[in-house]
């Protein structure tokens, strides 16, 4: 009998073993390098706080894969996306400091680091993909956002992409009356801020991770976020119905500090900055079918998706005027009409 009670503590011991390694299991497993980077002679280390499912995200691995393949193994781009370098406040500090080498800064992040940064927050300025393409495209609008984090020590190498914003709500929003009665949460950025407030609209500036919990708890019932993350990160299951406000492109700053790249041998900062812009373009492109693709998805799950009017989207652009001429003080009035006119915004 003692044999059997043994027999049957070792398997359950060997069963719970097992469960906890099967949790344990690295959720990065998919994307380590086929390569032993151990032998480079430089290392660039790359921040991100999201998740390579998004395809603005996983281009930090393709990023690396090519870099480690045209430098012949010389420069190894050791990508960290899932915060394991921190949230994105600490690791812009760190960035600032050079302990980080990169970082692909969410962009309501970025207007922390410098408010020209600020500018494809905006609403309804840099609001379509084509838009973005045209930003991104055209030097009087690019030079000087790429240039915009100079004073800081840091250089804008290219931008990725998660889609339109709008509003996951848990109950429908079909008019801006609606959406008086919803707490959204917004991102811990200022420009997001000063658009609620000029729209009148209640909010919860709230970090990312305590998101899940607040829509379980009903703490807040709507987010102010895009269709490929909300639907990639599950919080169509409880957020059923996606407003498609299109106000702005959700967007991923790829970050690098200066002092760093300087003195990185030319031939290696060649091939790093070649390839990010290469690998950005085709993020970009990726971008858009995965936004077409995820919302397809999340209306076969039974997520509804709806369009305001005209007149309630004019009523926004109207109510967030104030916003544009605030901040056109601080990135620089000249610049900001440059590109409304460059863009049609």
């Amino acid at each position: 009998m003692k044999k059997i009670l043994l027999a049957v503590l070792l398997l359950m011991i060997g069963l719970a073993g097992s469960a906890m390694a099967e949790e344990k299991k690295n959720p990065l497993e998919a994307w380590q390098p086929k390569f032993d980077p151990r032998g480079a002679e430089y290392t660039y280390i790359l921040s991100n706080v999201s998740h390579p499912a998004i395809e603005g995200v996983g281009v930090g691995y393709r990023i690396r894969d090519k870099v480690w393949e045209k430098s012949g193994g010389r420069l190894y781009v050791d990508y960290r996306p899932l915060s394991q370098m921190g949230g994105e406040k600490d690791v812009i500090s760190k960035l600032k400091l050079g302990a980080v080498q990169g970082m692909l800064s969410s962009s309501v992040a970025a207007a922390n680091v410098s408010d020209i940064l600020g500018i494809v927050n905006l609403p309804y300025i840099v609001d379509t993909f084509d838009k973005l393409d045209a930003f991104r495209h055209t030097p009087e609008t690019w030079d000087p956002f790429a240039n915009g984090a100079i004073q800081q020590g840091l250089i804008v190498a290219d931008v990725t992409g998660y889609g339109p914003y709008g509003w996951a709500t848990t109950t429908p929003v079909r008019t801006v009356t609606d959406a008086k009665g919803v707490n959204f949460r917004i991102a811990e950025a200022p420009v997001n801020t000063d658009i609620y407030k000029s729209w009148a609209m209640k909010f919860t500036v709230m970090p990312w991770p305590d998101v899940p919990q607040a829509l379980q708890t009903g703490v807040i019932t709507g987010l102010d976020h895009t269709p490929i993350v909300c639907n990639i990160t599950k919080k169509f299951t409880i957020a059923k119905n996606f407003t498609e406000l299109n106000y702005a492109q959700g967007l991923f700053v790829h970050l690098i500090n200066k002092r760093w790249l300087d003195k990185l041998p030319q031939d290696l900062q060649d091939i790093l900055l070649t390839v990010i812009t290469e690998e950005s373009e085709n993020s970009r492109a990726l971008t858009r079918q995965q936004h077409d693709a995820q919302v397809a998805k999340a209306k076969e799950d039974g997520v509804e998706f709806i369009s305001l009017s005209a007149d309630d989207i004019k009523q926004l652009k109207t109510m967030a005027e104030p916003v544009l001429n605030q901040w056109g003080k601080k990135i620089g009035p000249e610049y900001l009409e440059q590109v409304r006119a460059k863009l049609g915004s």
